[in-house]
């Protein structure tokens, strides 16, 4: 009673009505009928819809063209505005056997009539199961027997980060000069290539240290330097930074990836992960090696550590996993996740039965198909049809791993005043301006890096000539570009 009375007082001393204590609220604007429309996509022209997407989704997002993508078929895109592009970016090296993989889409879409979400704290589901039966033999070591599925690859770098400093009782995370590892808070934290992903967005995670990773432009050393020398550069820092930084007791994990991605497509020498791999058993630190790039079959191995032979302690992956559906992986060695305690890994979507069952048939698709052979083969041709480049003062390198690709090119102004390499004569933006023209000659084609580099990321299906023509498109581009000044 003494409830009712109090409620009708205040309802009465602030002349509201409805018995509520909280004055309407007036709308800050109206929906209009534009707002509330609900005509169907598909009768809608391309340009409306183009015109609606720049209105209503994020800023935060960039775009290389404004279209409307309407279908994927292997190496190809198709465009709302009727355009067909050869599409050598496959999604930042997602769709590795192409779009829509006929094989891969039967069994997403057979699995939607069975069961689409089996969620992992309720029970196991048997794609989950059978995707790690598959994943198992391509393991780069076979100590790699425990897995996690999640989403995205900044959620399984996220899981490591948590499983390096549960087990190891130890809370600071070495990354490398020029990393990318995602755009979530602790990823982003250990993101390094540019200043971008994280302008605006700090204080990020604390007890991330960056030791430098042998890339010769960091160092402002030719791009012939011997992978040995960078090696004991690089090695040596780290070997300071432990004195000076961040001591071996207080540092649960280095991360590095084998390839660094958005750092320009750099393979890390041999010499150097087998050095990171001494130096974390001498001082009982995990290495984890971040595979989302360059896993699954994309540098010419299933995996881009098997060129050292080194052994990591824990394994992210995704993109090339599911060829397009959202899922991601945390790999260890059981002695490992087995000091985890029950709950402290999950989330509602992690390992969907959906992306799980396309995973198993891309994992059987790369062994049936003779995906390998297809990597390398092509990739021996990439880099017949780039070499004469060298030859071109504007082209500063020429690198990578299967078809997993970079051409970095002279710079006059996005390279400090004081790099040597720094070239007044060179064209201006030649990364950019490149892609641009490669995409208005039916092309996609990305940039990556704080230098100007371009990178090849082609299906890793790609036919022979389907590579010939990207390849001729990209040397036309750089010879206009070049002579545009």
């Amino acid at each position: 009673m003494f409830v009712r009375a109090r409620s009708s007082a205040l309802v009465s001393r602030a002349g509201l009505k409805g018995g509520s204590v909280f004055p309407p609220r007036t709308p800050r604007f109206s929906l209009s009928a534009r707002t509330l429309s609900t005509t169907s996509p598909r009768s809608q022209t391309h340009a409306s819809l183009v015109e609606f997407g720049q209105r209503h989704v994020t800023k935060g997002i960039g775009r290389q063209v404004e279209a409307i993508i309407e279908k994927g078929e292997g190496s190809y895109l198709t465009l709302g505005d009727g355009r067909k592009m050869l599409d050598f970016t496959c999604g930042i090296a997602v769709t590795n056997l192409g779009h829509c993989h006929p094989k891969v889409s039967a069994a997403a879409a057979e699995q939607c009539m069975k069961l689409v979400h089996g969620q992992c704290s309720i029970g196991f589901h048997g794609p989950y199961l059978e995707l790690i039966q598959r994943l198992l033999p391509m393991m780069p070591h076979p100590s790699l027997d425990s897995f996690y599925f999640w989403n995205s690859g900044s959620e399984a770098i996220e899981g490591a980060i948590k499983m390096a400093r549960s087990v190891s009782g130890r809370q600071n995370i070495i990354t490398l000069q020029g990393a990318y590892h995602g755009r979530t808070y602790g990823a982003l934290a250990l993101t390094k290539s540019k200043t971008v992903y994280a302008e605006g967005f700090h204080p990020l995670m604390p007890g991330v240290f960056t030791a430098p990773f042998p890339y010769w432009h960091h160092f402002s050393l030719p791009p012939t330097t011997p992978a040995s020398e960078l090696t004991s550069l690089c090695l040596n820092q780290l070997e300071l930074l432990l004195q000076q930084q961040s001591a071996p007791k207080d540092t649960a994990a280095i991360i590095l990836e084998p390839v660094i991605g958005e750092g320009g497509y750099v393979p890390a020498p041999p010499e150097y992960l087998k050095g990171l791999r001494e130096i974390c058993d001498r001082e009982g630190i995990l290495l984890i090696v971040d595979e989302v790039q360059s896993g699954f079959l994309r540098t010419g191995k299933n995996f881009a550590i098997e060129y050292s032979g080194v052994r990591p302690d824990i394994m992210t992956v995704a993109k090339g996993l599911a060829n397009g559906f959202p899922l991601s992986g945390i790999i260890t060695r059981r002695e490992i996740s087995d000091g985890l305690r029950p709950g402290s890994m999950g989330g509602t979507y992690a390992g969907n039965a959906v992306a799980c069952a396309a995973a198993v048939a891309t994992a059987d698709a790369f062994k049936n198909e003779n995906i390998l052979e297809n990597v390398n083969a092509r990739s021996k041709e990439l880099f017949g049809y780039l070499e004469p480049l060298r030859s071109n003062p504007a082209i500063l390198d020429i690198r990578g791993l299967g078809l997993m690709v970079a051409v970095e090119f002279a710079s006059p102004t996005r390279t400090s005043v004081h790099d040597p390499l720094r070239n007044p004569h060179a064209p201006a933006k030649l990364a950019s301006r490149v892609a641009k023209r490669c995409q208005e000659k039916g092309m996609f084609l990305l940039t990556t890096s704080a230098y100007e580099v371009v990178r090849f990321m082609p299906a890793l299906n790609v036919s022979k000539e389907d590579l010939k023509k990207g390849c001729d498109i990209f040397v036309e581009a750089v010879d206009e570009i070049v002579r545009e000044g």
